[in-house]
């Protein structure tokens, strides 16, 4: 039995937490994406190359689906407090599921202390939080103290989006045919947010790849950003997270600034050489 469970879904790019917490446990809740008939469990065996592969031949849309409330209670056993992240509620039911697996593990075990996060966003801001939830446990609260903390840092990140492929969402029929060939022909990065109430809010369509970064780094100050911790998660884009960093750094020295790829979840709504970036405002 641990003393505190990290649990998260897949809407988090963490695979393994570094320099975890003593008597803590990171486990990771998969979702799943079904492409045609071919279903990819979003775990740490899941080749995203091929999943993202299958995706651009098939002609269909791509469907995510969330885990079931049984799949978080089992992630939940086996320790006296835990603090589950999920993926955005606007996106999909997965924070649902978490509650009702709450509720199922506090019928057999009231004692278990269990808060559920919703995150209102994917990616780079779940994984700073993550992170948080992580040093905050290390710092030697209490269970209640955890969730004040917490809740309070959750109004001090933000994510920002680009993308630079949009099939996904065209197929989708979230954005028109039309606009997706000219992201495709002109080559427009759609530069977006998560809004407040946790759904894909477009504030920039950059022209190129240059114009991309110049943009991020404007949205970025415009909101509040001055200097703090940023998690750049990111399909197949290290080239970005290297010139944006630079950029950061430029105006931020001490910024800490961390890159890591994009889980299969969150490769399917970033795509290819998309960014999903977390980051601290004050």
């Amino acid at each position: 039995m641990k003393k505190w469970k990290i649990v998260a879904d897949s809407g988090c790019d963490i695979v393994t937490l570094e320099n975890v917490a003593v008597d803590t446990a990171f486990v990771r809740v998969p979702l799943t994406i079904q492409v045609d008939q071919e279903v990819f469990v979003d775990n740490d065996d899941l080749d995203i190359d091929h999943m993202m592969n299958t995706m651009y031949a098939s002609h269909t849309a791509a469907k995510s689906a969330c885990p079931s409330p049984q799949a978080f209670q089992e992630a939940f056993e086996g320790a006296e407090n835990v603090f589950v992240i999920t993926i955005t509620g606007g996106l999909s039911g997965s924070n649902n599921s978490a509650r009702l697996g709450k509720e199922m593990l506090q019928e057999e075990h009231p004692e278990v202390n269990v808060h559920v996060i919703d995150s209102l966003s994917a990616g780079g801001e779940i994984d700073l939080i993550v992170a948080e939830l992580n040093r905050l446990i290390a710092s030697g609260l209490e269970f209640d103290q955890v969730v004040e903390a917490i809740t309070a840092y959750q109004k001090r990140t933000k994510l920002l989006f680009v993308l630079a492929r949009v099939d996904n969402l065209v197929k989708n029929g979230r954005l028109s045919k039309l606009l997706g060939k000219v992201v495709g022909l002109l080559n427009i990065r759609m530069v977006g947010k998560a809004s407040d109430t946790g759904t894909l809010e477009l504030l920039q369509k950059a022209r190129g790849y240059k114009k991309s970064l110049k943009a991020t780094f404007e949205e970025m100050k415009k909101s509040g950003y001055q200097g703090g911790r940023i998690m750049i998660a990111h399909r197949r884009n290290e080239k970005f997270c290297q010139e944006f960093s630079e950029l950061v750094r430029s105006h931020f020295p001490q910024a800490s600034i961390e890159a890591l790829a994009t889980s299969g979840l969150c490769s399917f709504y970033a795509e290819e050489e998309g960014i999903l970036m977390g980051y601290e405002v004050e």
